[in-house]
């Protein structure tokens, strides 16, 4: 019998891919340059979808682990969610409250990888002017990266979640890594926008594989003279991709730091990627606008990694799942604020 996880977890994924292929085979058919307009509507469709998704988890998210009793309940929550304290007795308020504490942990999960994903932007948007991608391709090269990093993180999630049920120590080293990366990104800035072409495995590539020498409409690869070849485009998706490994490295320990549920997290991860594309678009052109973000993710990062890193103390104290979302809320509005009350100084010549 079909659990209700595998149920909710493959209809999830089917609709996400749907509307993914709505968008890339109806909507935007073809490669074309996408307008402000565009990029709008469709943040505005997967922020509602995300949003969506919060009211489903509170209202129905018991349905996820199958919860029908008092004692399924329990064991979920010593599974899942060993700091909730219920305040109530009843089965149904106790189901409302577990509910509850999901939904928010859900929404502190996206709103972590939605900021984290702002510096993702910046990354993906040097990669493709560094290979002096055609702006009409950014769209389908962006797509199937999405999709690509939609297997990747399913990967990297359900597998970290086996490793944390069964070495709780994990979270330790978790947490010691984000705050080194916050570190590193707060102290050295210029370092993780390194030019894609100075990466070994890609000049390694470049000398081994047949690379046509130009782009080839939107195409990954071409047949020519009797031998397949790949174009410049591919390397460009490859390239993607790999970075999202390394910010994956990042954001699912952080998203871990609010909840233990692999389910909760992988739905939180993949509504803040899906967007991405449409954020890409969105704010390309402001970029230099926002010159405080680096310094807000850097922080993010240290403020989760200290989290996990004191994890049993703050189950201690009675630290909620809300202040998290709080704490995310607030830096994400503050490195915007701080960006816009004092922009970038432009250098003038006389």
């Amino acid at each position: 019998m079909i659990s209700n996880e595998i149920l909710l977890l493959g209809g999830f994924i089917v609709f996400i891919i749907s509307v993914l292929m709505i968008d890339l085979l109806v909507v935007g058919r073809g490669s074309h340059i996408v307008s402000s307009r565009e990029a709008l509507g469709w943040t505005t469709v997967w922020v509602l979808l995300a949003i969506g998704f919060y009211f489903f988890l509170k209202y129905f998210g018991h349905l996820l682990h199958g919860i029908d009793s008092p004692e399924s309940l329990n064991e979920i929550v010593q599974k899942y969610a060993p700091d909730l304290r219920f305040r109530t007795s009843d089965f149904a308020g106790m189901l409302a409250e577990y509910r509850n504490y999901m939904s928010m942990n859900y929404l502190s999960g996206y709103f972590i990888e939605e900021t984290l994903s702002v510096d993702n932007v910046f990354v993906i948007l040097l990669v493709l002017k560094s290979f002096k991608v055609p702006f009409e391709n950014y769209k389908t090269v962006l797509l199937w990266g999405i999709l690509g990093a939609i297997v990747l993180r399913f990967i990297f999630i359900f597998a970290g979640a086996a490793l944390i049920q069964r070495f709780e120590w994990i979270l330790l080293v978790f947490g010691a890594f984000l705050v080194f990366q916050g570190g590193k990104i707060l102290f050295n800035k210029n370092e993780h926008h390194k030019d894609p072409h100075d990466y070994g495995w890609v000049k390694y590539l470049s000398r081994h594989l047949r690379i046509t020498k130009g782009y080839v409409d939107n195409r990954f690869g071409i047949k020519k003279e009797g031998n397949f070849y790949f174009t410049p485009l591919f390397l460009v998706l490859v390239i993607i991709e790999f970075t999202d490994l390394l910010f994956a490295m990042d954001s699912i320990p952080a998203i871990f730091s609010v909840s233990l549920d692999p389910f909760v997290v992988f739905f939180s991860n993949i509504f803040a990627i899906i967007g991405l594309r449409s954020l890409f678009f969105l704010i390309f052109n402001m970029v230099e606008k926002f010159r405080f973000l680096s310094i807000g993710v850097s922080i993010l990062l240290i403020y989760v990694g200290l989290k996990l890193l004191f994890h049993s103390y703050l189950e201690e104290i009675g630290f909620k799942s809300t202040y998290s979302l709080y704490i995310v809320l607030s830096v994400l509005i503050g490195s915007v604020i701080l960006s816009i009350l004092f922009p970038k100084k432009t250098e003038t010549t006389e």
